[in-house]
């Protein structure tokens, strides 16, 4: 199976992810952006370009009214 090749901004964006995940955290924009150290503003394109290639999926809040916002959650890497 191919590798994906990350950039190094890419890379900490789907590792603060997957640390979220495996802290039992949802992976919020604010939560990843704090976690990668980064503001959500910069945080908007590697997202982007991470879903893009499968990396991560959108989530919309599961709870009707309860609407937090988009979370981000990461497919395994083969």
């Amino acid at each position: 199976m191919q590798q994906v090749q990350l950039s190094d901004i890419e890379q900490r964006v789907y590792q603060a992810v997957t640390a979220l995940e495996a802290r039992g955290h949802v992976p919020y924009p604010g939560l990843i952006a704090e976690e990668a150290g980064m503001t959500e503003e910069e945080l908007r394109e590697p997202l982007h370009l991470l879903t893009e290639r499968g990396l991560l999926h959108r989530e919309d809040s599961p709870m009707a009214g309860l609407d937090f916002g988009p979370r981000w959650c990461a497919r395994q890497m083969a």
